[in-house]
C-alpha cells in the first residue's frame, strides 16, 4: 500500500498537476520536461509569431535598413546579381563605349580632315593617343584604395581650382563662345573636366564625414555649398553653359544621396536655376547662345543660321532608319554637319548604324547607370555612396543632355558625349572617373574575396593554354 500511495503523485503529475510545484520553485521533473517539449512542438506558430514580433521592433528594422544590399536579396537573378556584377558591368560598358567612340571618331572625321588638307587619320590618331593615356590612368585608379581618395580630396579640389583659374590668364583660348580652353606648351586642355572629378570626390569626403549632422542646415551647407558655388561660378565665368549644367547635376546627385533636407535640396535647385537663367539669359541677351535657345523653343527657326546644326543632326538620324546606311557611308559628315566627330557624333551613329546603333549606345549608358546605382546601394561607406552618385549624375546626365541636344529637345550648348566624342581632356578624365568607381566596386561586400578567388585573367588564360598543350602532347605520345 505504501508503494501504491507513493506512486499516485507521479500519476497525478503526468496528468497535469505538475504545474503546481513548478510555480512554487521546485525542480522540474522529467515528465514536465517532456510535456513542455510536446507543447512547444504542438504550437510552432506561436513561437514563430513571438520571434517575428520581436524582430519587427524599430531597432531591428533600422538595422535591416542600414544593412547593405547583398546578392541573396534578389535570388531570382542568379549569377547576374553576384558580388562582382557591378565590377564587370562597369568595365564592360566603359570599354565598349570607348571602342565605339574610337571607331565613330575615325568614321566621322576622315572626310573633314582630308578637306582641311590633313591626314584622314589625324583626328583618330590623336584620339587614340588620348585613349592610350587614359586607359593606364584608369587602371591605376582602379587599384588605389578608397582611403587614398578620401585623404587627398582637398588636394584634388584645390589643384582643380588652380587649373580652372588659368582661364582668366593669357593662356586661355575661346572656342564657340566659351573661354574654357588652356594652352600650355602646345597642349590644350579643359580645366573644367578635372574640376568635375575633383568636386565629386571632395563632396563625397565632406558630406560622408558629416552624414550624421546633415539634419542641420549649417552642417549641410558648410563647407559643401561654398565649394560647389566656387566651381560653378568659375565655370560660368568662362561662359560654358553645358559644363555648368553638368556641375549642377553632379552636386545635386551628391546632396540627394547624402540625405540632406528635401526643402534645402529644392531651394538649392531653385537658386541654381535662377543663377543660370540670370547669367546666360539676361546677361547675354542678343548673343548667339540666346538665338539658339529661342530657335529651339520658339515658333520660327532659320535653318540657314541658328537651326542649321540641329536640323542637319535630325536629318542624319532620319536618314539612318532602322539599320543605318552602313559604317563610313554617312552623307552629313561631308562638311554638312558641324562638329560631326564631337558634339553631334550621336547623329553620325544614328545615320551609319541606324536605330540599332543608337539603342546600343543608350543601353550602354543605362548599364553604366545601373552598375553605379548598385555600388551606391550595396557599399556601406557613405563616402563611396556620395562620390559614386555624383560621378553617375555627371557621366549619365551629360550623355542624356548631349542626346537631348541632338534630337532637338535641348538647345545646342556644346557638350560632348562622354567616352564617345572626340576630345582629349574629356576622355582622359572620364576614364579616370570610371576607374575611381571601379575601385569602389572592388570593395563592395564580398567582391574582393570573389575577385581574389577567381585569379587574374592572364593567369587563367595561361592555365588553359598550358592544359591544352599538355593534352596535345599526351595524344601525340599515345599515337
Amino acid at each position: 500500500m505504501a508503494q501504491t500511495t507513493s506512486r499516485r503523485p507521479a500519476t497525478d503529475a503526468r496528468a497535469g498537476t505538475v504545474r503546481r510545484p513548478v510555480r512554487r520553485g521546485s525542480t522540474t521533473s522529467t515528465a514536465s520536461k517532456s510535456a513542455g517539449s510536446t507543447a512547444a512542438a504542438r504550437s510552432p506558430a506561436r513561437s514563430s509569431t513571438t520571434r517575428g514580433s520581436a524582430s519587427r521592433t524599430p531597432r531591428a528594422a533600422t538595422e535591416r535598413a542600414r544593412r547593405p544590399e547583398t546578392a541573396s536579396s534578389r535570388p531570382w537573378l542568379g549569377q547576374w546579381n553576384s558580388t562582382v556584377t557591378s565590377y564587370y558591368l562597369l568595365i564592360g560598358a566603359t570599354t565598349l563605349l570607348a571602342v565605339i567612340g574610337l571607331v565613330m571618331v575615325l568614321s566621322s572625321s576622315a572626310v573633314t580632315s582630308i578637306s582641311d588638307g590633313s591626314s584622314a587619320y589625324g583626328v583618330f590618331l590623336r584620339q587614340a593617343q588620348f585613349a592610350l593615356i587614359g586607359v593606364p590612368l584608369m587602371i591605376v585608379a582602379t587599384r588605389l584604395p578608397v582611403t587614398f581618395y578620401r585623404r587627398f580630396s582637398w588636394v584634388f579640389l584645390l589643384g582643380a581650382l588652380g587649373l580652372q583659374m588659368l582661364v582668366f590668364t593669357p593662356l586661355a583660348r575661346g572656342e564657340g563662345g566659351n573661354t574654357g580652353w588652356v594652352y600650355v606648351a602646345g597642349i590644350s586642355f579643359q580645366p573644367a573636366e578635372f574640376a568635375k572629378l575633383a568636386l565629386a570626390v571632395w563632396l563625397g569626403a565632406v558630406l560622408g564625414r558629416k552624414q550624421r549632422l546633415l539634419g542641420s542646415w549649417s552642417h549641410a551647407l558648410i563647407p559643401a555649398a561654398p565649394g560647389v558655388l566656387l566651381v560653378f561660378g568659375l565655370v560660368m565665368a568662362g561662359h560654358d553653359l553645358g559644363t555648368a549644367l553638368v556641375v549642377a547635376l553632379l552636386a545635386a546627385g551628391a546632396f540627394f544621396v547624402a540625405g540632406i533636407d528635401l526643402r534645402l535640396f529644392v531651394g538649392a535647385a531653385v537658386v541654381g536655376a535662377a543663377a543660370i537663367v540670370g547669367f546666360f539669359v539676361v546677361g547675354q541677351a542678343g548673343s548667339n547662345r540666346m538665338e539658339r535657345i529661342a530657335s529651339t523653343y520658339g515658333a520660327a527657326c532659320d535653318t540657314a543660321n541658328e537651326c542649321y546644326q540641329s536640323q542637319h543632326g535630325l536629318w542624319a538620324l532620319g536618314t539612318g532608319g532602322f539599320s543605318g546606311v552602313g559604317l563610313g557611308a554617312s552623307r552629313e559628315k561631308w562638311n554638312y554637319l558641324p562638329a560631326a566627330h564631337n558634339d553631334f557624333i550621336f547623329s553620325v551613329i544614328g545615320e551609319e548604324l541606324g536605330l540599332l546603333g543608337t539603342l546600343l549606345v543608350l543601353a550602354l549608358f543605362a548599364v553604366l547607370g545601373l552598375a553605379m546605382s548598385r555600388v551606391v546601394r550595396r557599399h556601406p561607406d557613405p563616402f563611396v555612396k556620395i562620390t559614386t552618385a555624383a560621378i553617375a549624375c555627371w557621366v549619365v546626365g551629360q550623355a542624356f543632355i548631349n542626346i537631348g541636344v541632338v534630337i532637338g529637345l535641348l538647345p545646342v550648348i556644346g557638350i560632348p558625349l562622354p567616352l564617345v566624342s572626340a576630345g582629349g581632356s574629356a576622355l582622359i578624365v572620364t576614364l579616370i572617373a570610371m576607374g575611381v568607381v571601379i575601385s569602389f566596386a572592388r570593395t563592395e561586400p564580398g567582391a574582393a574575396e570573389a575577385l581574389a578567388a577567381r585569379g587574374s585573367v592572364v593567369r587563367r588564360s595561361l592555365g588553359v593554354v598550358g592544359r591544352a598543350g599538355r593534352a596535345g602532347r599526351a595524344r601525340m605520345r599515345r599515337r
